[in-house]
């Protein structure tokens, strides 16, 4: 069975039999896809100097029963993590993009889920930390910051290595931090199950909720979809509210054990004064 065609590969497959009105709005959108998601039929009509009926005999054309079709499936692949391109956003719509999806993310954080998670990475059990593919920055940044101000924590699995012999390796109260952002390894899931024993932290997307009753605390992060690539800005907002949040809540041994840190620069004479 043959899987059906993503727009673009429907509009070169329909593009010879395109009419000279339908090839310019086919340019268009091979050069802005999101325009389909963001645009009214109008609207495309307008910008190519075109007609709305011609605008929707071509979508038509290349196999959806309307725009609106087109753009519900354009609308599930961007949601999915599929890069889309956007030619059309300037440098003020990508700062207040950047503004929402942040204010989004740190709204839908509650108190006092907070402050059980921060009791979580302030007491002295292990942390470890598990994230694939753009989610593995994210989980390296998360276990530096934190390594600045407390001890046991690790990433998971070690480069080159594989889970397996690491999680049954596991503290009985070893806090577990997750970090799946859509487009996760297909063996996600697989991956939540085998650790459910744990205390689990998911920072994810809106995508991830599916995994709401399998970890004991959801962290929904907005990457936006209005760009060919996600924005982690979201997510490494709330890695520092984590952390200053439990840096706060260790006061002084977390203190304690960045000064001394702070004298180990300087005595390997690691890091630069500029």
């Amino acid at each position: 069975m043959s899987k059906e065609p993503n727009i673009e590969e429907a509009i070169v497959q329909s593009y010879s039999e395109l009419s000279p009105n339908a090839r310019i709005i086919a340019n268009y959108i091979q050069q802005n896809p999101l325009a389909i998601i963001s645009m009214s039929v109008s609207g495309i009509a307008n910008v190519t100097q075109t007609s709305k009926a011609t605008v929707s005999r071509f979508f038509r054309q290349i196999g959806y029963e309307s725009h609106k079709q087109a753009k519900a499936k354009l609308l599930a692949r961007r949601v999915g993590g599929f890069p889309v391109a956007n030619t059309t956003l300037h440098s003020q719509n990508q700062l207040n993009n950047e503004i929402s999806n942040i204010t989004k993310t740190l709204n839908g954080v509650d108190a006092s889920q907070l402050k059980n998670i921060v009791n979580l990475l302030s007491n002295n059990n292990k942390i470890s930390i598990i994230g694939y593919r753009n989610s593995y920055p994210i989980a390296l940044h998360l276990r530096q910051q934190l390594m600045q101000i407390r001890n046991s924590v690790r990433i998971l699995p070690q480069p080159g290595q594989t889970l397996a012999e690491e999680l049954v390796s596991l503290d009985k109260d070893e806090v577990i931090i997750l970090i799946g952002f859509r487009r996760r390894p297909k063996n996600f899931d697989k991956l939540v199950d085998s650790v459910s024993k744990q205390p689990v932290i998911l920072i994810t997307d809106p995508t991830g909720q599916v995994f709401n009753k399998q970890v004991n605390h959801l962290l929904v992060c907005h990457l936006g979809q209005e760009n060919a690539f996600d924005s982690y800005a979201a997510p490494m907002s709330m890695v520092s509210i984590l952390c200053n949040e439990t840096y706060k809540r260790l006061a002084n041994k977390g203190q304690v054990r960045t000064s001394t840190i702070s004298k180990m620069y300087q005595q390997l004479d690691e890091l630069s004064e500029l």
